[in-house]
């Protein structure tokens, strides 16, 4: 689909805050398609053959925005429907942590050194270690408008008005709908995800500069946060399969995902042959973590689980 508007990624488009108070780089119709050019979460900064000391050399100012776009006719308290056409990698995406005593990633305490691996992405799928394939199924982990509340806003957590949902379903085919706050909507997006597991455990995903289409229209509905329809993939393959889980029980919600994601680790190097470095990049892009109760006080149950078809 040829696009009203094509939003680049070249400095002047780019933004790291939400901030209503931003011009918009481009002014659309309702319900207008546009193509934008998303940096990956490193800005660019990372050469193909990063290490772990590229990562502890970043500088980090904040996800890499493209836009603000402007619709017209946007006004508080209505719904725009972002329609999420077409995604297009470039061949290439990173996953990586920082040393540990950053506090980022779900083990960070397990991890004092930082780590990235780097991933060729091609025939939709990722290749890894020991013959382990990724499927690709790519998606933009940070979009969203401006929010009401004037001033620079960290582009970290998410909010009513969207920004870092790291939603790994928001694929192509999938709608966003998002709360109007201000004016003109002033709609962002970026931080893309060519493959992530439902908790991005380590803090990414297979983080890729891409480019992505999507069309930007008004709708009826009354909304206070985020709501989406998606046809998945609920799991790495698109289908119901085979897996294996390891649980965390835990009166705290956070510590059970931790207990769960780290048996997973112990489980992939002891089953996988793989680091524990590398099963928790893998962890972060293909494990999905799911909360099965909570309700039985005063323990809650969370799993990890990896599908049995990526392993050869």
């Amino acid at each position: 689909m040829n696009p009203d508007t094509v939003v680049t990624d070249t400095d002047e488009n780019i933004h790291y805050t939400w901030d209503n108070g931003l011009d918009p780089v481009a002014t659309v119709a309702d319900g207008a398609v546009v193509r934008f050019e998303c940096r990956d979460a490193a800005d660019n900064q990372l050469p193909r053959d990063a290490t772990g000391a590229d990562i502890a050399a970043m500088d980090s100012k904040g996800h890499a925005l493209s836009g603000p776009i402007e619709i017209e006719g946007a006004e508080p308290g209505d719904t725009l429907a972002v329609d999420l056409l077409d995604f297009e990698h470039h061949g290439h995406g990173v996953s990586y942590f920082p040393p540990g005593d950053s506090g980022a990633g779900l083990l960070s305490e397990e991890f004092p050194e930082p780590f990235c691996y780097n991933w060729d992405l091609e025939d939709g799928v990722a290749a890894f270690e020991s013959g382990i394939e990724v499927p690709l199924a790519p998606f933009p982990g940070n979009l969203g408008l401006a929010p009401a509340e004037p001033g620079s806003h960290s582009t970290t957590p998410p909010r009513n008005v969207g920004g870092n949902l790291d939603v790994k379903h928001l694929t192509a085919g999938s709608t966003l709908f998002l709360p109007v706050e201000v004016a003109g909507g002033l709609f962002s997006i970026g931080d893309c995800h060519a493959a992530q597991g439902d908790g991005e455990v380590c803090l990414t995903g297979i983080e890729a500069p891409m480019d992505v289409t999507a069309r930007l229209r008004l709708v009826e509905r009354d909304l206070t946060a985020p709501e989406f329809e998606t046809e998945g993939p609920f799991t790495p393959s698109g289908r119901d399969e085979p897996a294996h889980a390891t649980v965390g029980i835990s009166d705290d919600l956070m510590d059970a995902c931790r207990l769960a994601t780290s048996r997973m680790l112990d489980h992939l190097e002891a089953e996988r042959g793989l680091t524990r470095e590398q099963a928790y990049v893998l962890a972060s892009v293909a494990v999905d973590l799911k909360v099965n109760q909570v309700v039985d006080a005063p323990n809650w149950t969370v799993s990890a689980y990896v599908a049995d078809s990526l392993f050869p």
